[in-house]
């Protein structure tokens, strides 16, 4: 697939060049920094060296103090209190930690997660109606909540009182809950508003424990699970959230949790873990659960505290996963044979596909992976409970939930946000719906968007990676949104001995710069360059820097994300 480079513009030299001296690094290195706001040694040292007193006052969130006061009138009053939270990592994770800070307090108390096929995203009736036939007077709901009007209103018919934590954004009306945690509501000063669902369970135990005097390591212990809630929920990796994930990858590389180790150790992964990894290997495993059967298993496995008892749950789990990764590969495969054998779809600007029988569970997972093919925005839909129900995912700077909007009409609702979004519909309405799907997104899509586009941060020569380059850089993480790691560009290089393909689709490669030490590469899906790359031939390449380790023994490797000939130059 063809790819647009797009090379950041470099900030001003001389401020570049203030800051490498004032801190004895590279100039690109003091260039990456300014781009992230940094233009000083104080802030760099704030950048570098998170501190857990870097965390907010959790009080400042609006309704912080009532949720905390009604919680301890709970707790006072033995009232039963149910923890109620999505079916995803961020919503499971947020429950373990809250439930498992609170039964330290309270034996009144247990959990809920709603089913993806019967009851759908968020506060249930069903489950309100399990809170009312079993006692339970709060329900703290987390990862959910914040649209919930009418449910909220239900539960208050019932005398169910609600706190909302939620981090999403809120509605024009706001449900009639005791306390709403949201730093994007109104009024709202909180500082940081980019807190993931997990977060803001995570501030709801801070404050209590805070008020009560209690010490930090009764909540510390729980920044493993929020660093997994901050890596699989694609929140911003910046201010607060990147101190969570900080701290939190250092418990997980340290001591995790009973649940979080055997999760890690059914992964295979013994090497030092970075967010890519809990993306990689975590996030899929805990999503399983509520993909293919009850989020409640992933809940039951993260607030283990028998070992035992965790890798029983730990193998479920991966036995639902290898079970997700059959019914994704599958289904995978049928959307592209549908899209390949038929001529209008291949030249339309959307994707729309639709197979009765597809499970709901992935359905997501396969929109993402015909996106990344085809690179447009694409809606995979299925049967689900008598309607259609569907999965969208959209492509850099194309607002997918106003395209949507404008299908409103032939939709029996839907939700979500720029980039995904959820959506049902009745089954005589599939066809329409494809067809002004197509003509909202031809209206409204530019070229430019229809090509997938490489970030370049900095051009830099090969000789200036150096094992300080590289200490220095890997600082600037935990990576993620809106700190991403650098992409760098490095032009006219030569290739050393000869390319050879690792697996069915994937380069690797040694290269050269006027003389420069040489490196090893990896270049994931572009084996076709194979041929193409000879030696003489000049080439450019776009790259992250990585460590590479086999057998113990740890190399600087370039993680290639584009190559280019002169001839495309």
């Amino acid at each position: 697939m063809q790819k647009r480079w797009a090379i950041r513009e470099m900030p001003d030299n001389e401020d570049v060049k203030k800051l490498a001296a004032e801190l004895n690094i590279d100039p690109v290195l003091a260039a990456l920094l300014i781009q992230r706001g940094i233009y000083n040694f104080e802030e760099a040292r704030f950048f570098f060296r998170p501190d857990i007193r870097h965390l907010h006052d959790p009080f400042l969130m609006l309704g912080m103090e009532k949720a905390i006061n009604r919680i301890e009138r709970a707790i006072l009053n033995d009232e039963r209190i149910l923890v109620f939270g999505d079916y995803d990592v961020d919503g499971t994770t947020a429950i373990a930690v809250v439930y498992s800070f609170f039964r330290r307090i309270t034996r009144n108390i247990a959990y809920y997660t709603p089913n993806r096929y019967t009851e759908g995203y968020g506060i249930s009736t069903k489950g309100i109606d399990y809170a009312a036939e079993n006692g339970f007077s709060l329900i703290i709901a987390l990862d959910c909540g914040i649209k919930s009007v009418d449910k909220v209103e239900y539960a208050n018919s019932l005398r169910v009182d609600f706190i909302i934590c939620d981090h999403h954004l809120p509605g024009e009306v706001l449900p009639d809950a005791v306390a709403i945690l949201d730093p994007k509501q109104p009024l709202c000063q909180y500082p940081y508003k980019e807190l993931s669902g997990c977060g803001i369970g995570f501030k709801l135990i801070q404050a209590y424990a805070e008020k009560n005097n209690m010490p930090f390591e009764k909540v510390s212990r729980y920044l493993d699970l929020v660093a997994i809630s901050i890596a699989c929920d694609i929140v911003h990796v910046t201010g607060e959230n990147r101190t969570l994930a900080h701290f939190g990858l250092q418990q997980i590389n340290t001591s995790p949790s009973i649940g979080v180790k055997a999760l890690l150790d059914i992964a295979g992964k013994k090497e030092r873990i970075s967010i890519s990894d809990i993306v990689f290997f975590v996030g899929p495993r805990i999503n399983a659960a509520g993909r293919m059967d009850d989020a409640r298993l992933a809940v039951e496995l993260l607030i283990c505290e028998n070992e035992d008892d965790a890798r029983d749950k730990s193998f479920l789990i991966n036995t639902q996963n290898l079970e997700r990764k059959g019914h994704d590969l599958s289904i995978t495969d049928e959307a592209l044979s549908l899209i390949a054998g038929d001529e209008i779809l291949i030249n339309r600007k959307s994707t729309v596909v639709f197979n009765e029988k597809w499970h709901k569970g992935v359905i997501g997972i396969v929109a993402s992976r015909l996106t990344e093919k085809y690179y447009r925005p694409t809606v995979v839909l299925t049967r689900s409970n008598g309607h259609v129900a569907g999965s969208a995912r959209s492509v850099l700077g194309f607002d997918l939930y106003e395209a949507l909007s404008g299908c409103s009409d032939l939709l029996i609702q839907y939700g979500g946000h720029k980039y995904a979004a959820g959506l049902t519909m009745k089954p005589e309405m599939v066809n329409d719906f494809i067809d002004r799907f197509e003509e909202v997104v031809s209206m409204n899509i530019t070229d430019d968007q229809l090509i997938q586009e490489i970030k370049i941060d900095a051009e830099i020569e090969l000789s200036q990676i150096d094992s300080k380059f590289f200490r220095i850089l890997s600082q600037y993480g935990p990576f993620g949104p809106e700190n991403m790691t650098p992409v760098f560009l490095s032009r006219n290089l030569m290739v050393q001995g000869q390319p050879s393909l690792v697996g069915t689709d994937h380069l690797k490669l040694c290269v050269s710069q006027n003389g420069s030490p040489t490196f090893e590469c990896i270049a994931f899906s572009q084996g076709s360059w194979i041929n193409q790359l000879k030696s003489g031939v000049p080439f450019d390449i776009c790259y992250t820097i990585e460590e590479h380790v086999w057998r113990e023994k740890r190399s600087i490797q370039l993680n290639v994300k584009g190559i280019r000939t002169n001839k495309q130059n």
